[in-house]
């Protein structure tokens, strides 16, 4: 699965969140912070997925380097995790 968020419309951790929620089906329960997302990431979410995040240097300038770092980092560690396990269909993902 393709997933693609536009860095235009992700200018806060919370519309990161609301985003990646809605095009990766969390559930009404998902608790929209990085220690939920690594769990939806890391257990829920069926692979393949490539994450696309189009104009990810505009959410980097809205949100923080901070904050996108955080974010960016769950999702590193989801893509080692996979590698890690040896799984064939895996996450991944790009900044474009």
């Amino acid at each position: 699965m393709r997933v693609q968020l536009d860095g235009n419309q992700v200018k806060s951790e919370p519309d990161f969140h609301r985003e990646m929620a809605a095009r990766l089906d969390f559930g009404p329960y998902y608790g929209a912070n990085l220690d939920a997302l690594w769990d939806r990431l890391s257990t829920d979410v069926p692979r393949p997925v490539h994450l696309v995040w189009e104009a990810a240097d505009v959410s980097r300038a809205a949100m923080g380097s901070q904050v996108f770092d955080r974010i960016e980092r769950i999702l590193r560690r989801t893509v080692e995790q996979d590698a890690a396990f040896g799984w064939t269909d895996r996450f991944t993902y790009e900044l474009a």
